[in-house]
């Protein structure tokens, strides 16, 4: 009888539901926390990535040269700084402000002459941060570079036509003039953006470009109630910023003229078939 009992009570300590349940409950509760943890892991890196991204954008975006200049231009000054270098041409009869791209400085831009008539003068402008020129390059302090240098221009040539060329990012702060109370007579885009948000979600496809980027040049938007002659160059094999982008931007800019030139990004002076007149 004892051995019954004991057998019996043996039993119900293995068949209780509420010790069974606990035992069970445990490890899987064990386990839950523990997938948890390791699904965090790369939740934190990629916030990590994210949060250096953010405050380290202008460094991976913009790539000024501080060198001496070597150039066949010459400064150009507004009477306290040098702004810039320039070609002057007497009684020249267009005068052009050209916000040139990414690397390197204004100095280094003497190569456009070989695409511009004789007859033309070219102001290429410093950006802020670029070259011998103080200041940090962003949206704000560029677009601000260069309303200030086409008021110059402006001032100084009343009686001239004052035309814009902006390559590759100095596409951005060229559109950006076309906002001004007195416009460009002319707008010439080399190897352009639609957007600088579209560039870079191509590239950085795996971040959230749009929330990120803080210098969003819109060149749709800048160019939305332009009126004035445009002028677009994509060049075919562009790895840098895709002929495709200034597709789209000629496409949603009605007027706007477009030429696909052949080479790479950085192949335009060459080309024969691009010429910068007005």
């Amino acid at each position: 009888m004892t051995s019954q009992l004991q057998i019996a009570s043996q039993w119900r300590g293995v068949a209780d539901p509420e010790r069974f349940g606990q035992h069970t409950f445990m490890p899987i509760r064990s386990l839950i926390k523990r997938a948890l943890r390791l699904a965090a892991i790369p939740i934190v890196v990629y916030a990590a990535l994210v949060t250096v991204v953010y405050f380290l954008q202008r460094s991976m975006l913009f790539f000024p040269a501080h060198g001496a200049p070597s150039t066949g231009l010459t400064p150009w000054s507004d009477g306290k700084r040098t702004v810039g270098y320039c070609r002057e041409v007497p009684n020249a009869r267009t005068v052009w402000l050209m916000m040139h791209g990414n690397a390197g400085q204004a100095a280094d831009r003497d190569y456009a002459l070989s695409r511009m008539s004789d007859q033309g003068s070219l102001y290429v402008l410093e950006y802020p941060g670029y070259g011998l020129r103080e200041g940090n390059p962003s949206m704000e302090s560029m677009n601000r570079a260069a309303s200030e240098a086409y008021q110059l221009l402006r001032t100084r040539n009343q009686n001239t036509p004052v035309c814009v060329l902006g390559e590759s990012i100095g596409s951005g702060p060229a559109c950006a003039l076309a906002q001004e109370k007195v416009p460009p007579d002319m707008i010439v885009l080399v190897v352009p953006f639609d957007s600088l948000v579209s560039v870079a979600s191509r590239r950085f496809y795996f971040l959230p470009v749009g929330l990120l980027l803080r210098d969003a040049w819109n060149n749709v938007e800048a160019l939305r109630h332009y009126a004035g002659p445009l002028e677009i160059f994509g060049a075919t094999d562009d790895a840098i910023i895709p002929i495709e982008h200034a597709r789209t931007l000629a496409r949603q800019i009605p007027g706007a003229h477009f030429v696909a030139i052949p080479g790479g990004h950085n192949d335009w002076s060459w080309n024969k078939q691009m010429k910068i007149t007005r």
